[in-house]
């Protein structure tokens, strides 16, 4: 970790969009368009670490829907 991010004193809010793809947001600003926060805020590594403990299938969620889908179809 950069000695820049152990100084980062920010708030941040974990943010997640329509895809199910998750990032962190500085608290004190709106969230953008697109974007809806995940209930979690906190500093930065503890944001990212929850991230890390719900974002387990990185793929986007119209890939998953598809793969799931096209098994579905394969499996009859």
């Amino acid at each position: 970790m950069r000695d820049d991010e152990t100084d980062d004193t920010r708030r941040y809010e974990v943010v997640f969009n329509h895809e199910e793809q998750y990032s962190i947001w500085p608290a004190d600003r709106e969230v953008p368009v697109g974007w809806r926060k995940a209930g979690k805020n906190g500093t930065k590594q503890e944001c990212l670490a929850y991230i890390d403990q719900v974002w387990t299938d990185m793929r986007p969620l119209s890939l998953r829907l598809a793969m799931a889908k096209a098994a579905e179809d394969q499996n009859g």
